[in-house]
């Protein structure tokens, strides 16, 4: 029997995805892209789950779409692309999972795969990661969303650079350029993410879920609306709030502070 083209392993409120197919360098084929849809949908409606982290299996996070693939006449790009087609809609299903997800980078993640990663909240990179985006090259355009939020993570010259261009962009400078949030050596990629986990899955459920839900909408809006979308759930969100449960949670913070500067004294 062959092996899933995805993998799923859910422990203690986190569940690592792992893309796996790495002898075509986790290409999105229409399974994997299936396996994808299905997998964040099934965990959309686990309540054990919060945190999801997203990576691949070898030496590649995702090579983007499996062209080989279509070249056979397996699906079209278009319909890929979220032009019809009854093609399932990745990005849909990953923004409709209410809890964070961690992009474990832990190679190239190109094209498809550069959307894949924009997809996720927090990006960890492996020092062998590298991101481009091909699309111009290969003559298509992005229809999951990297022609707006690659500009919106970097700025737009530095967005232009690399999608006019198709050339790679390294670890080192994708965190010199804010586009992830931290590099570290390969063999600590999964072990700094599932800490990441565990910091998240410390923070109450409803906390976590509402704040994601507050960035990302206001995050799409002009800055004004922003701060009245703020304004509007913030007001209905704290009315529930007791004094007592106030100063409850006001004890838990300051003693994980206080942990948090004694581990940092001591390493």
């Amino acid at each position: 029997m062959s092996e899933s083209v995805l993998l799923i392993e859910r422990i203690a409120g986190v569940a690592t995805v792992t893309l796996n197919r790495p002898q075509a360098m986790n290409a999105l084929s229409r399974e994997l892209r299936a396996a994808l849809v299905e997998a964040f949908t099934s965990l959309s409606f686990d309540p054990e789950v919060r945190v999801v982290i997203l990576t691949g299996a070898g030496r590649a996070f995702c090579a983007g779409l499996d062209l080989k693939e279509l070249g056979r006449g397996v699906g079209s790009v278009g319909a890929v692309a979220g032009a019809g087609g009854g093609e399932p809609d990745i990005m849909k299903a990953m923004s409709d999972f209410k809890g964070a997800i961690i992009g474990a980078i832990n190679g190239v993640a190109v094209t498809g795969g550069f959307e894949l990663a924009l997809a996720c909240d927090v990006l960890i990179a492996s020092s062998d990661a590298r991101f481009a985006d091909t699309h111009a090259r290969v003559g298509i355009m992005p229809g999951w969303g990297l022609s707006q939020k690659l500009s919106r993570a970097i700025g737009i010259s530095r967005a232009k650079e690399l999608s006019l261009t198709g050339n790679y962009l390294d670890a080192k400078t994708a965190d010199a350029w804010g586009l992830v949030n931290r590099v570290v050596a390969p063999a600590e990629l999964l072990p700094t993410c599932h800490k990441l986990a565990q910091d998240m899955l410390s923070v109450p459920e409803t906390g976590l879920r509402s704040y994601k839900r507050i960035i990302d909408d206001g995050f799409a809006l002009a800055f004004g609306e922003a701060l009245r979308l703020e304004r509007t759930l913030s007001n209905a969100a704290n009315r529930g709030v007791v004094a007592a449960d106030v100063e409850h949670a006001r004890v838990l913070v300051r003693a994980r502070g206080q942990a948090q500067t004694t581990d940092k004294a001591r390493s």
